[in-house]
């Protein structure tokens, strides 16, 4: 058994889903059980539409001729999806009333692009000879807590999920399940999102809870690259990594899974698979608790953009124990996450990525401690053995320096797989180029 997850580009019109249905009967003998996202731009049109009924205005016409015009593409009648606009319509008509949106009713309202997603592969699916079953994903078992927008899985899905597919896994059902990602409900039977890297979380959960021989996520690339191929154009693909690679690439800027989303698969060892929908003989990367072969020196080289650089320096509490919790405390207050790090006594030099307002975090810190801000900053990370930092270092920073490209704060991760470095964003990609010339 395996399980396939496909994102809302992969199922974005009627041809992407011919494609995908393809796909997942090219696989059909390893029992697949398949995961799929909204079609294309559907989440957004629906927060779109959330909006209009906000200011007073019902309108699914992109939604509904979006699905309608792909179901008489396929040439397949899908009386479910009608019966879901309908019940859209409802809450439009709802919300425009109430002139609100809570995140309760969000999180209802972009079920809507995953609910009909699945009934039109299934349905698709069934009337060209393979048969399939659509599953909302609290058909499944996934039950979450009420933590609307960000939910998370309860631990009781790990014994629902089998009781639901069991019977697919030992043969007795024939229907290949498609199931919604990204969406659950809690205990109240409220529907609930799974927040960033949602349908990735689902996936990764099913497969881990049934024991599948490997989860693979579909995307348009060959698999993990040693490096983005949009800036470097001979990036290769790389066969395998490790989940706390895979993790690292993703929290610095590498489009993977979601760090969350291996939680599941790290637990029981279940190995993940990234795949191209476009070059299905292409066997990816493939995603392990640990290298099968010799460790490389170096995985692959990433880059986060547009970071601000904080450089914070002791003043009243110089040689105090308390400075560095003072200082985090602060970030903590703003809810303002730090990417990466590097400390001394009394001072600290770390980074934040993202548009946050950081005028009221900078105010609170300078009660302690003298504050430098500089914007404009980006974070080059090399995913590699940081045991041998010092031959990385050589060859890294000796082509860096060959190329008049000046790091400003180096950090190296204690998962002993990272080291990352600050430069100036407008040079950010000549660096990843000059470091995948001298590393690869």
């Amino acid at each position: 058994m395996i399980v396939m997850k496909f994102g809302g580009s992969s199922v974005a019109n009627a041809e992407r889903i011919q494609h995908v249905a393809d796909i997942i009967r090219a696989y059909e003998d390893k029992r697949p059980v398949v995961v799929l996202s909204a079609m294309g731009d559907t989440t957004d049109d629906l927060l779109e539409a959330a909006d209009n009924a906000v200011n007073g205005k019902v309108d699914i016409s992109a939604v509904e001729k979006l699905h309608y015009d792909t179901a008489k593409t396929l040439g397949i009648e899908v009386p479910a999806i009608s019966e879901l606009l309908e019940e859209l319509k409802t809450l439009l008509t709802g919300i425009s009333m109430l002139r609100e949106l809570s995140k309760r009713s969000r999180d209802y309202l972009v079920s809507f692009g995953e609910r009909m997603s699945v009934r039109m592969m299934a349905a698709y699916l069934s009337k060209n000879g393979t048969s399939a079953k659509f599953y909302d994903a609290w058909d499944v078992g996934m039950v979450s807590d009420s933590n609307y927008m960000a939910a998370e899985l309860l631990d009781e899905v790990w014994e629902n999920i089998p009781k639901a597919l069991n019977d697919y896994k030992n043969g007795k059902q024939k229907e290949i399940p498609i199931v919604t990602g990204f969406i659950a409900k809690d205990k109240k039977g409220i529907i609930t999102t799974l927040g960033r890297g949602g349908s990735d979380l689902s996936a990764t959960m099913i497969g881990a809870a049934m024991g599948a021989e490997e989860i693979q996520t579909w995307k348009d690339v060959d698999g993990i690259m040693t490096t983005d191929p949009r800036i470097v154009n001979d990036a290769k693909p790389v066969s395998e990594v490790t989940y706390e690679e895979a993790q690292e690439l993703a929290i610095f800027g590498a489009q993977v899974l979601h760090p969350r989303s291996m939680i599941p698969c790290r637990k029981t060892g279940t190995p993940v698979r990234v795949k191209n929908s476009y070059n299905i003989s292409s066997p990816g990367t493939l995603i392990v608790e640990k290298h099968t072969g010799n460790l490389p020196l170096v995985t692959a080289i990433t880059k986060v953009k547009n970071v601000s650089l904080f450089d914070i320096q002791s003043s009243r509490m110089l040689g105090a124990a308390g400075f560095l919790a003072h200082i985090f405390n602060q970030f903590l207050k703003w809810n303002i996450s730090v990417d990466v790090i590097a400390t001394s006594e009394v001072s600290v030099s770390l980074t934040v990525s993202g548009k946050k307002d950081i005028g009221p975090l900078i105010n609170d810190l300078k009660n302690v401690a003298d504050v430098s801000v500089k914007t404009g900053k980006a974070i080059v990370t090399l995913i590699c053995d940081a045991s041998r930092a010092s031959e990385i270092a050589a060859k890294a920073f000796g082509a860096l320096s060959e190329g008049g490209i000046n790091v400003q704060m180096i950090s190296q991760g204690a998962s002993k797989v990272n080291i990352s470095m600050i430069v100036d964003t407008e040079q950010a990609d000549k660096a990843v180029e000059l470091m995948h010339d001298a590393l690869f």
